[in-house]
C-alpha cells in the first residue's frame, strides 16, 4: 500500500519501509546462520551498523496521556497579545497571569490557590514570553536551572508540512480521521490510524536490536499492551509496577510452598500439549510461555528492589515495602490538598530499575524504548480542577524520574518525551474544553538541550467577532492548533540520538521524506 493510496494526493513514501527493512535483516542472517537456524536465533545477530558499534547504554521513555492533553494550559505564551486572546477565550478556564500570589485561603481546586502561571526563560524565546501551568514548579525549575528540559512547540500528526491553505484544500494530504481518539492515538504512536500493528517505537527497536544479548528486554511497556512497541522484529514484554510478570512461582521458586510442585507447573506450561507433533499453535503458546518464565527469571535477578534508595523509602527494619505508601510515589494532589498515591511514578519507578539494571549489563541490552501512561485527558467538562490534577501528576512523575536517574548516574542515558492523543481547542465549551490537533510536548534527559523551545511557537488570536474564524496563520477550527511540527520530525530527531543513520531514520518515520533535509533534525538532543 502506498501513502498516495492512503492520504489521495500525497507523494508516495516509505509505509512499507519497516518491512523491507526486517526482509533485509532476515535475508542477511539467514545466509550467516544458515537456512536451517530459527528466525529468533537470527533476529538476535540483526540490526544496524549503528547498534553493532555502539559501547553505551540508551533508552527512550513515551509518557502517553491518553485523552487529548490541553496544552494551551500546559505551556503558554504569556505575551501581551497572546495573554489577552487567552483570557478572552477561556474566561471559564483560563489560568492565572504571571506574578499572581496564591492564596491560601481559596478552595483546594481553585486556581487562586495555585497562584498565577510559572515564567519560563528559554534561550530562544521567539520574540516572545512563555510559562507553565501553575502546579509543574519542579518542571519550570528543570527547564530554566537544570536545563535537563525542552519543549518542542505544536507538535502533531502530518503527512507534509501544511499551511492553513494547503489544510482547505480537500487534495492536500492529511491525517485521516483527524479529532478521532483512538485514529488520533494510533497516528501518534504508528503513523497509521486505528487497526495499525506498528509502532514507530517498534520500528526504533527493530532498528537497533541487533546490538541487544536478549531481544526480549528491547522494548518493555509498564502500562499493558501498547502498539508504539510494536516491531516487525522485536515483541513487546509487560512489565508491573512490581516488575516481571510472574507465572507460577513465587520469589523462593515455591508454588503452595513446595519447590517440587513450582517445577512440575514449569514443565507443564513450557511443553505443548502434544509433544513433539503438537498442533503449531500449541507449539508457539509453549515458546511463548517458556520465553515469559525464562525473562522473568532473570529480571528477578536482574532488577535492585523498589525499596532500595534510589527508587523508593526503605521500610522499617520489621515492614514490607508498600509503594501506595511510599512519600517519593506521592504527588501533592490540588483537589484534596493532601499526597496522593501516583500510578504514574510507580511506573516509572519500574522503567528506572530497568534502566540501572540495562546501564550496569545485568540485562544484556544496549538500546530499549519503554512506554507508560496515564489517563483522563479527555476534559470536555469539570476541566479546571481536573487538568489541574493532571499537570500535578505528570510534573511529581517527570522529577521524581529525574531525580531517580541521577541517583544511578544514568541521565545522560535516557530521554523521555511526553505524547497524546491531541491538543485541545483555543475555545471553551463553558466548562471544558474539544478535541483539537497540534499540542506542545516537553523532552526530558541529560543529553537533551534543555532551557529551551523547539519547532515554532503558534500566533494565538481571539475569535473575529465579524466571521467567527480566527485568523492566525496556526489556528483552525475552534482555535485548534495546526501543527508546524510533524511526529515524525520528533521521533527522527530521538532516533538519530539512539543511533539511526539518515537513511534508516527515512524508514522508520514513514513522512519524513516529504520534509526538507534541514527540517528532519530538530535539534534539541546534544
Amino acid at each position: 500500500m502506498t501513502n498516495a493510496k492512503i492520504f489521495p494526493g500525497a507523494p508516495a513514501v516509505h509505509h512499507q519501509a519497516s518491512r523491507r527493512l526486517f526482509m533485509r535483516q532476515a535475508s542477511a542472517l539467514s545466509l550467516a546462520a544458515g537456512a536451517g537456524a530459527p528466525l529468533a536465533l537470527n533476529l538476535l545477530a540483526a540490526g544496524s551498523a549503528a547498534a553493532q558499534g555502539a559501547g553505551d547504554y540508551r533508552a527512550i521513555v513515551c509518557l502517553f496521556m491518553f485523552g487529548g492533553n490541553d496544552a494551551f494550559n500546559m505551556v503558554l505564551p504569556t505575551d501581551s497579545t497572546s495573554w489577552a486572546a487567552y483570557a478572552a477565550m477561556r474566561s471559564s478556564i483560563a489560568l492565572l497571569p504571571p506574578g499572581t500570589p496564591p492564596n491560601a485561603g481559596a478552595p483546594a481546586s481553585s486556581s487562586a490557590r495555585w497562584g498565577g502561571v510559572l515564567p519560563i526563560a528559554p534561550a530562544r524565546a521567539q520574540g516572545r514570553t512563555h510559562a507553565l501551568h501553575p502546579l509543574m514548579g519542579s518542571l519550570q525549575s528543570m527547564f530554566d536551572n537544570d536545563r535537563r528540559l525542552a519543549i518542542v512547540s505544536n507538535v502533531g500528526p502530518l503527512v507534509a508540512p501544511t499551511t492553513k491553505a494547503q489544510y482547505a484544500q480537500p487534495s492536500h494530504p492529511r491525517p485521516p480521521r483527524l479529532f478521532s481518539h483512538n485514529d488520533q492515538q494510533s497516528m501518534w504512536q504508528t503513523m497509521m490510524p486505528e487497526g495499525a500493528t506498528l509502532g514507530w517505537g517498534g520500528r526504533l527497536a527493530d532498528a537497533v536490536v541487533g546490538g541487544n544479548q536478549r531481544a526480549v528486554f528491547t522494548a518493555i511497556s509498564a502500562s499493558g499492551s501498547a502498539v508504539w512497541l510494536s516491531g516487525q522484529s522485536v515483541r513487546q514484554y509487560q512489565v508491573s509496577g512490581a516488575g516481571a510478570l510472574r507465572l507460577g512461582a513465587d520469589n523462593s521458586n515455591l508454588v503452595y510452598g513446595s519447590p517440587t510442585v513450582a517445577q512440575a507447573l514449569a514443565r507443564i506450561a513450557r511443553s505443548a500439549p502434544g509433544g513433539q507433533g503438537a498442533h503449531v499453535l500449541e507449539a508457539d503458546v509453549a515458546a511463548i510461555v517458556d520465553r515469559s518464565i525464562a525473562s522473568e527469571a532473570v529480571l528477578r535477578g536482574a532488577l535492585s528492589p523498589a525499596s532500595a534508595p534510589a527508587f523508593g523509602t526503605p521500610p522499617a527494619a520489621s515492614g514490607s515495602y508498600n509503594p501506595g505508601s511510599d512519600p517519593k510515589l506521592q504527588y501533592p494532589s490540588p483537589l484534596s490538598g493532601q499526597p496522593e498515591f501516583s500510578p504514574l511514578a510507580q511506573q516509572l519507578q519500574v522503567v528506572a530499575r530497568l534502566v540501572q539494571a540495562g546501564v550496569s549489563g545485568a540485562t544484556g541490552v544496549r538500546r530499549q524504548v519503554f512506554f507508560v501512561s496515564l489517563g483522563g485527558f479527555d476534559t470536555h467538562s469539570n476541566q479546571a480542577p481536573q487538568h489541574a490534577d493532571l499537570m500535578a501528576r505528570v510534573a511529581h512523575a517527570m522529577q521524581y524520574f529525574d531525580t531517580a536517574l541521577g541517583a544511578i548516574n544514568a541521565r545522560e542515558h535516557v530521554t523521555t518525551f511526553t505524547a497524546s492523543d491531541f491538543g485541545r481547542t483555543f475555545t471553551s465549551n463553558g466548562d471544558g474544553t474539544d478535541h483539537g490537533w497540534g499540542a506542545h510536548q516537553f523532552v526530558m534527559g541529560g543529553a537533551v538541550r534543555g532551557g529551551d523551545l523547539y519547532g515554532s511557537v503558534p500566533t494565538l488570536v481571539a475569535r473575529n467577532p465579524r466571521t467567527g474564524e480566527f485568523d492566525s496563520p496556526d489556528q483552525v477550527r475552534n482555535g485548534a492548533l495546526l501543527p508546524t511540527t510533524s511526529v515524525d520530525q520528533l521521533g527522527a530527531t530521538l532516533g538519530r540520538w539512539f543511533g539511526l543513520s539518515d537513511s534508516q531514520a527515512l524508514e522508520v518515520f514513514p513522512n519524513l521524506a516529504n520534509f526538507s533535509v534541514a527540517a528532519r533534525n530538530l535539534g534539541f538532543m546534544a
